[in-house]
């Protein structure tokens, strides 16, 4: 696997913990109307017109149900088993010199074959994580105005990061550690307003202190 590769599978894994059905639909278009990806035979189906069709009924759903609040929480309750799937899939497609589909487990174990898709669904699942983490602070924090803007980015990171991926690979590290940074300093902000409201909820708490 090259380091080119590598970064597309990252990037691709990375779109899909954000939305799982943007890097899945995206693959299939690209693989069945342009030249920019050449899927191999093992993940051709991804480009089959019913798969493309399904997918991108999903996305609708997806989309819609993202950015209600309440509803999006149990949305990412149930992403939990589809984003890392959709992570392993497109790194594993995303990195096709070197992967599969599953026709011989024997084989594909033997080879190394799943090492691609294992990273994908990690990485995958990393981010969906720490989109669970930050969202439900982020609709309590504005009850629940924040819900469709952040889903919006969330969105547009992942188009983004699904033709950056297959474009211009390079700088998808860059986005990775913008991301990274973006969600600590989310999750910072979180565990202070916490620890503020403790705070001034603790008995004894002289009013005005804080």
């Amino acid at each position: 696997m090259t380091g080119v590769e590598l970064m597309t599978g990252f990037g691709l894994a990375t779109a899909a913990g954000l939305n799982a059905y943007i890097p899945l639909l995206a693959m299939g278009l690209l693989g069945r109307f342009t030249h920019l990806i050449t899927l191999p035979p093992g993940w051709a189906w991804l480009e089959n017109g019913w798969v493309i069709g399904i997918v991108a009924v999903l996305l609708l759903v997806e989309i819609v149900a993202d950015k209600i609040p309440a509803l999006d929480s149990i949305n990412d309750t149930v992403q939990t088993f589809v984003r890392p799937t959709a992570g392993g899939i497109v790194f594993g497609s995303g990195t096709a010199a070197q992967t599969a589909a599953v026709t011989d487990p024997g084989e594909f174990a033997r080879t190394g074959q799943w090492v691609p898709i294992a990273i994908g669904v990690v990485t995958a699942l990393v981010v969906h994580l720490t989109k669970t983490a930050v969202r439900p602070a982020a609709n309590v924090a504005t009850a629940g105005v924040a819900a469709p803007v952040l889903s919006t980015i969330e969105d547009v990171t992942s188009v983004g990061l699904v033709f950056i991926a297959i474009l211009i690979p390079a700088l998808v590290l860059v986005i990775l550690l913008a991301l990274a940074w973006a969600a600590v300093s989310l999750l910072r902000r979180r565990r202070r307003r916490k620890a503020a409201r403790a705070d001034t909820n603790a008995p004894g708490t002289p009013p005005g202190t804080n």
